[in-house]
């Protein structure tokens, strides 16, 4: 994971949208003030900064120790936050938590196994909390339908790049997380989807691409240039007037044992 997103942790931070405070009120409501929340995947603290100001405290675990290192910065004076280098092969070895919540890192891991996993770490009434792009009908994956996608698909093809490489990942095999949830012993699942309009410029959208696993700098090594420029022409030949609209749909998911 350290290799997929190398070099990707600057534009993260910067590029990458939070979910909004509605989203993060919803999810400490659900945890509760006196939580200590396990941020697992949690890059540069997007969910783990603005969700430590509304819980105890929270452990936030990331495998790439340049996410982690961009965290620290961000969260500079907040005192109740963890940093801790890990994934979900050593749940096991965390200090304790007693709720979890997972951005967009779930899809990365071996979901039911680490459903069943935490099955056995949590106390009862501890929860299960997903946050990211909400499901829709004919789209396993949000972004898809933002205004500029046929641009960026085309340019990362030339490039050799697919977002589908994730091969473990719903994009690939069509099962979403609601699904997943569903026949694992997290069945009972409430849904909440928190909307917002944000405007996008061009240098926006290049930052936000190198944020991803499949086209990070490291990925595109010496072709990083050639590719900044070459994304940086299509947005504005598609588009000269340089400012993309996007509706961006957040959903949380939160699930309990029945």
């Amino acid at each position: 994971m350290e290799d997929l997103f190398g070099g990707a942790a600057p534009y993260y931070a910067r590029y990458r949208p939070g979910y909004g405070e509605a989203a993060m009120e919803h999810l400490a409501e659900a945890f509760g003030e006196d939580s200590r929340v396990l941020d697992l995947g949690c890059g540069p603290g997007t969910i783990a900064i603005p969700l430590a100001r509304r819980v105890r405290a929270v452990l936030a675990v990331d495998p790439a120790r340049e996410m982690l290192a961009e965290g620290r910065r961000l969260a500079e004076g907040v005192a109740n936050i963890a940093w801790l280098p890990g994934d979900s092969t050593v749940l096991r070895a965390l200090p304790a938590f007693e709720q979890v919540v997972m951005g967009r890192s779930f899809h990365w891991m071996d979901r039911r196994s680490v459903l069943a996993e935490l099955d056995e770490l949590l106390p009862p009434g501890g929860a299960v909390a997903l946050v990211g792009p909400a499901r829709q009908r004919g789209e396993p994956w949000q972004p898809d339908a933002q205004p500029w996608q046929p641009v960026e698909r085309r340019v990362c093809e030339e490039f050799g790049l697919d977002i589908r490489a994730a091969a473990d990942s719903f994009h690939a095999t069509g099962e979403h997380h609601h699904d997943v949830l569903a026949a694992s012993p997290f069945s009972r699942v409430e849904s909440r989807v928190f909307g917002r309009r944000l405007v996008w410029d061009v240098e926006g959208l290049i930052g936000l691409q190198l944020s991803y696993s499949y086209s990070s700098p490291a990925r595109l090594g010496e072709r990083l240039t050639a590719f900044v420029e070459t994304l940086r022409r299509a947005l504005l030949a598609d588009n000269p007037a340089g400012r993309w609209e996007q509706e961006l749909v957040s959903e949380v998911l939160v699930a309990r044992r029945p």
